[in-house]
């Protein structure tokens, strides 16, 4: 009986190649294509993953699951990797890899595949998942063994395979870029974008309208929060309301597409200790993420706050790097929902030409006192109180001055 390993399947060259040359080597292979927001025609996919050898195929819908339970409480704790990248690769890598286990343990299989590179963040990303969800499950990666890496040296290997086996491949010409995309952003790499000086073509942008182009009329919308986490969007210049957590987002990127809103170029660090160039669309990350750190502005205690984005860079390495599952990541999120509780109400934007403008914010958690932080009103607070304040938190710098005036330290 063969060994059975499900494959993270996309019907693309690279898998649409390993499926086959799985199936070569004796395996029982069960396709497994995650819809996380791509525009694929996933009835072509599945057919192709047939055709291509596939015993089985699932066609597994994670659109909702990873906008709740992995976007909103990135956004929730200021997950920014490198104070620019709001991680949406990082972010389906996931619920794809928990949904491709649940399906191995289904069909009792013993291995799962992907085909991740062995330069890429997405192979450490996969494996991991993989080994903290399901330690015995073991993993094939094709793309970092000698043999498969010595038979495929590039694309024209890849086409010539597919040609040779009748596979099922859309005819492409090949772009001069690599692309991801999912409901959160659509990302670019590699090919002409190596170079960091070349600006990104406008052509290859899908999601968002060049400045030029981005819509000369302003939107103003409200974003109305519970616990940290979005509830309720309305456009205050023609009233479409959405609270269902998937609509609201997909109409964010869309509004916010067509101001220009989230694009990002930049050069980050990769886990596996290479710089790469990436270029982003996230706009309705974007406009959330704007929106909830404005609220958190009157909502959240200040210590709070600061203790919360002490954390926060090493939360966004956490799920950059791949450790979604894991002891850290329990406890820091564990931490931030306590940090969450009552960052509730709404804030007020204006999205133009790129910007997402805060007009206005109202919470009914709100620790903002509009009389004590008056200049007019006198309320609770004794300004003759300040002198002593002042004074205390002087006291260390007058006795580090005296010190450094004592041992000739200050030639002032």
């Amino acid at each position: 009986m063969s060994q059975k390993v499900v494959l993270a399947y996309s019907g693309g060259l690279d898998t649409a190649t390993i499926l086959k040359v799985l199936q070569q080597r004796g395996y029982d292979v069960v396709a497994y294509v995650a819809n996380v927001g791509q525009h694929d025609n996933f009835e072509e996919v599945a057919e192709r993953a047939m055709k291509t050898g596939a015993s089985k195929v699932y066609v597994e819908d994670l659109r909702r699951e990873f906008v709740t339970d992995f976007i909103f409480p990135a956004i929730a704790g200021n997950a920014v990797y490198e104070n620019r990248y709001l991680l949406g690769t990082s972010l389906a890598r996931p619920v794809i890899a928990k949904r491709q286990v649940e399906i191995a343990e289904k069909e009792n299989a013993t291995y799962v595949a992907h085909g991740a590179t062995g330069k890429g963040n997405d192979q450490v990303r996969f494996e991991l998942a993989y080994a903290a969800l399901a330690p015995k499950l073991q993993v094939i990666a094709p793309w970092k063994e000698r043999e498969f890496l010595d038979r495929f040296r590039g694309r024209s290997d890849l086409l010539a395979f597919a040609k040779e086996n009748n596979i099922p491949v859309e005819a492409s010409v090949e772009k001069p870029y690599s692309s991801d995309e999912n409901l959160m952003h659509r990302s670019y790499e590699a090919g002409l974008l190596e170079d960091p000086l070349q600006a990104p073509p406008e052509d290859i942008f899908r999601l968002t309208r060049s400045l030029e182009e981005a819509s000369a009329t302003p939107d103003e919308i409200e974003i109305h929060f519970k616990d940290a986490i979005p509830v309720r969007v309305k456009n205050l210049k023609d009233g479409t309301v959405l609270t269902d957590p998937m609509d609201l987002f997909m109409y964010l990127n869309d509004l916010g597409g067509s101001h220009g809103i989230g694009r990002v170029d930049m050069v980050e660090n990769r886990f596996v200790g290479i710089k790469s160039r990436g270029v982003y669309e996230t706009p309705g990350g974007t406009i959330l993420h704007s929106a909830l750190r404005d609220l958190e502005g009157v909502a959240m205690d200040r210590e709070v706050l600061r203790l919360r984005d002490s954390l926060s860079p090493r939360f966004a390495e956490l799920i950059y790097n791949g450790f979604w599952y894991s002891p850290e990541m329990d406890f820091v999120q564990a931490a931030f929902r306590q940090s969450e509780r009552l960052i509730d109400g709404f804030v007020r934007l204006k999205l133009y030409k790129g910007n997402v403008i805060s007009m206005g914010r109202e919470s009914p958690s709100s620790l903002y006192d509009r009389e004590l932080s008056s200049m007019d009103v006198a309320g609770g607070y004794d300004q003759e109180d300040a002198r002593g304040f002042i004074r205390i938190n002087s006291m260390r710098l007058r006795a580090h001055k005296l010190i450094v005036r004592k041992t000739g330290g200050d030639s002032k």
